[in-house]
């Protein structure tokens, strides 16, 4: 019995601190209780050798061992090559589908699925030490750091884990791949030929049909059919040709012919080359649109009134060239997104049209007409000197040519009221007077009539 209560006193001093605390009675009852499993152990035959030792299970539980913690888990991926992890993949997966729906080992079973194809795709892919510059078919890629943002690797259109995967990205045409996808990318740039050949196609969607192509892909040149085997013919409505999956995402853009054409802003399917194209040449003046329709400006009033402010915005750009509070104001800034717009009033990019069909581009330009003309009429002195006076009148307040009511001649850009012009002569009644004086300087003398 001494041996008895010296094992109660010592498991007494030796509590679990994180036990609730035990009053002295129940101390008594388990030290009762314990020095009665001492004695059931002592009283406990012992065994052969030859014969396989049991357990209790109760006393297994009481201990804290019936849990299974040094088993190996579902799914733990110590396999050393690709076909153990696959293996272990498949194991994983048919053990999540006999679990419980909903329940905690189904969940964590598919955790360690996620990181056994993580692991496979490392394996797959190794993280060596990549230059952070390549240059390949004039693209200029280079090395991603972000690892956190999931992109589709144009090339093989798969996930670039970027936590595990080295990836590029071309500066030109932000084309994005994985590392090992590089060496086999065989389309060149599109910055190359919006660079060296910037025009659109402007004819809609120019169809000639899967026998031209060979019955291949436009881009990679695999096998397509509109059956789908092997593999399914999409069409990009830019180009009008075919291809496969892999080439055609099925993205959608606005087709610049059915814009120039049709005053027709729906977006449609393209190829991911083209849309890439179409993205570069978005904000580029490219499109003359009284050479290609010029029946367009008659049913599209934005157009008419975007031409009217463009060609006004012309006219203002001599006095801020010579104005020395202009310039340092930097007020020719205000459209610096479309330089175009102070260099020629005929040059359209397909962004102008879209802001225009939207509106945002009218209320832009009036703001930015406003601007201007109040400096030159109202803010500044040596703008306002350059005014003229009717030619024809020489009544009335100063005229600019940028204003409404008057009319600018366009052999010596005088400038006079519209009303007066056109109720005296459709002429210039300046240049009238210069070309009379032209004509006296240069006319032959007469016969000397004393000889």
């Amino acid at each position: 019995m001494e041996y008895d209560e010296k094992l109660a006193r010592f498991r007494q001093a030796h509590l679990n601190p994180f036990n609730k605390e035990i009053g002295p009675r129940q101390h008594e009852q388990r030290a009762s209780e314990e020095t009665s499993e001492v004695a059931s152990e002592e009283a406990l035959p012992e065994l052969p050798p030859g014969e396989p030792e049991f357990c209790c299970t109760e006393r297994v539980m009481d201990l804290g061992l019936s849990e299974d913690h040094f088993s190996r888990p579902v799914g733990l991926f110590l396999a050393s090559d690709i076909q153990q992890l696959r293996q272990a993949i498949e194991e994983c997966k048919q053990v999540i589908l006999e679990l419980p729906e909903h329940s905690e080992k189904q969940k964590d079973a598919v955790v360690r699925l996620i990181h056994l194809r993580l692991k496979l795709q490392e394996l797959k892919d190794p993280n060596e030490d990549e230059p952070n510059i390549r240059v390949l078919l004039e693209h200029r890629f280079y090395k991603e750091k972000s690892k956190s943002v999931k992109q589709t690797c144009d090339k093989c259109n798969t996930i670039i884990w970027g936590l595990i995967q080295t990836w590029y990205t071309c500066t030109g045409c932000y084309y994005r791949c994985h590392s090992k996808c590089l060496n086999l990318i065989s389309k060149p740039c599109v910055r190359s030929k919006v660079s060296h050949q910037a025009e659109y196609e402007l004819n809609i969607c120019p169809e000639t049909g899967l026998d031209s192509q060979d019955y291949r892909c436009a881009e990679c040149r695999a096998p397509i059919s509109l059956r789908g085997v092997p593999s399914e013919a999409r069409q990009c409505d830019y180009t009008g040709q075919y291809y496969c999956s892999h080439c055609h995402w099925n993205d959608l853009a606005v087709i610049p012919a059915r814009v120039v054409h049709n005053w027709d802003f729906e977006p449609r399917k393209v190829s991911r080359c083209s849309m890439r194209y179409l993205a570069l040449m978005v904000s580029r003046p490219v499109l003359r649109l009284r050479e290609i329709n010029p029946l367009l400006f008659n049913y599209v009033e934005e157009l008419v009134e975007i031409r009217k402010l463009r060609q006004d915005i012309l006219l203002m750009k001599p006095y801020f060239i010579t104005c020395k509070e202009a310039m340092e104001a930097r007020l020719l800034l205000q459209l610096q997104d479309r330089q175009h717009f102070v260099e020629n009033d005929e040059m359209y990019s397909i962004q102008d049209l879209l802001d225009a069909h939207t509106g945002r581009l009218g209320c832009s330009l009036t703001e930015t007409h406003t601007l201007f003309a109040k400096h030159i009429k109202l803010d500044c002195e040596r703008c306002q000197a350059k005014g003229f006076v009717c030619e024809l009148c020489r009544e009335g307040d100063v005229l600019f040519p940028f204003d409404s009511h008057t009319s600018v001649c366009t052999e010596c850009s005088a400038v006079f009221h519209r009303d007066c012009y056109y109720d005296n002569s459709t002429t210039c009644p300046k240049c009238a007077r210069l070309t009379l004086r032209k004509q006296s300087l240069f006319q032959e003398p007469g016969p000397d009539v004393d000889a």
